[in-house]
């Protein structure tokens, strides 16, 4: 068994190859919930652009944002259970477990920014005459979180392949 120490945590090697899928599943759930709580409270309640349901009253704007709210934390607290059990078995792969966290904040960014922006219309970043712009914006930060995490990844899969091939 080969241990591995890396700013104050060991990690087992085969453990982490063992775990690499719970790795990336913890990380693509606190990834997504930690960019929809922050999309929550910068852009719902600090600089109040929109709610989550914003084609009816406000009220039930403000019923939906407390149930998009509700489902970050449970994706953000899983996550981190996840991550905490990991430690606990020296499992822990950060490569690859940001990796999942990048991936899984510009996989909801950008589900957010083409499905519910476009496709669905239930809100829009902003409601101004130019949105494009902040739609421009938006997908391109989303697509830069799901290159950085699928390079990430990718890294990782190299060391796996060269780990289970020894």
């Amino acid at each position: 068994m080969k241990v591995v120490k890396k700013r104050g945590v060991e990690s087992n090697r085969s453990q982490q190859i063992h775990f690499s899928g719970r790795n990336l599943l913890s990380g693509i759930l606190f990834g997504l919930g930690l960019i929809a709580f922050f999309d929550e409270v910068v852009f719902h309640q600090l600089l109040r652009w929109h709610h989550f349901y914003d084609r009816s009253t406000t009220d039930i704007g403000l019923i939906s944002d407390g149930l998009f709210h509700a489902f970050s934390w449970f994706a953000t607290i899983g996550g981190l259970f996840m991550f905490a059990d990991l430690r606990r078995r020296q499992a822990l792969w950060m490569k690859r477990w940001l990796g999942g966290v990048f991936l899984g904040a510009g996989t909801f960014q950008l589900y957010d920014g083409i499905v519910q922006h476009k496709i669905m219309r239930i809100h829009q970043i902003r409601y101004v005459d130019n949105v494009i712009v902040y739609d421009i914006v938006w997908n391109a930060g989303a697509a830069m979180m799901i290159a950085i995490g699928v390079f990430l990844l990718y890294k990782t899969r190299q060391h796996r392949k060269e780990e289970v091939a020894q």
